[in-house]
């Protein structure tokens, strides 16, 4: 796995709609029921177990978004991480819930795992998996439009999206342009001019006088006059610092 969707607003649609699905599934099937409860506390297993899935995979998302902004990748070690991290934090806060005084659950902690925990680890794991790797493709990511950007001659030209442009660089008669394919660092010559470019796409902020730079692939400051973004690094001029620092 080498990229991954890090919009925590997408994935909390995804926990949105687990929790629902889990809602429903709970309250028609029953499943895991142990004979000790009625009516009104199974309700009560079904809004709390499904409502702390939506929780437990929301704090999840924003740890996935921090992860995802620090590195610029995704690897299987990072998508199994967040597997884990997502079933311990919903583990350790059902198991909460489940002893409260709306549940009374009788079972200890050992019991409650095997018996109700890892059947839903069996069931949940197949949809979410699924889920992040087939829907989050579905969305129209709002930082995905794509971009057209065109040189002098008619075959000149690169398809990309936004999300995708980490910055264009003046290369004598051409500008280079800097982007992610498959989150590997990607370069392609045009012939055209920085001005021209950065009146065609006025999201780019200029940092130097050959160069502008997709602000969201802005990283951090590595002295006074070099700031990182995805994959590089580019020098940054006295005139365009204080443009530069209100972002």
């Amino acid at each position: 796995m080498s990229s991954i969707n890090p919009s925590i607003k997408h994935h909390a649609i995804i926990g949105f709609l687990l929790s629902l699905w889990g809602l429903l599934f709970t309250m028609f099937a029953r499943p895991f029921e142990h004979g000790h409860m009625d009516f009104q506390k199974w309700v009560f297993v079904g809004i709390g177990f499904n409502a702390l899935v939506f929780l437990s995979y929301l704090f999840v998302s924003w740890i996935q978004h921090v992860i995802f902004q620090k590195l610029a990748k995704w690897n299987l070690y990072l998508e199994v991480g967040v597997y884990v991290i997502f079933y311990l934090i919903y583990t350790l806060s059902t198991y909460i819930y489940y002893k409260s005084s709306w549940i009374e659950g009788i079972y200890n902690f050992s019991e409650f795992f095997v018996n109700i925990i890892l059947n839903i680890i069996l069931i949940v794991s197949p949809i979410l998996f699924l889920a992040r790797r087939y829907v989050l493709k579905l969305v129209d990511r709002e930082d995905n439009d794509e971009l057209v950007i065109k040189g002098e001659n008619k075959l000149d030209f690169l398809k990309i999206y936004k999300s995708d442009l980490i910055c264009i660089s003046k290369s004598q008669n051409y500008v280079e342009i800097f982007y992610l394919e498959k989150e590997e660092l990607q370069t392609k010559l045009l012939r055209s001019s920085l001005k021209k470019i950065q009146q065609e796409f006025d999201f780019l902020v200029q940092v130097h006088r050959s160069h502008l730079i997709n602000p969201s692939h802005f990283k951090s400051w590595k002295d006074g006059n070099t700031i990182s973004l995805t994959h590089m690094e580019l020098p940054v001029s006295k005139n365009y610092k204080k443009q530069l620092l209100s972002l």
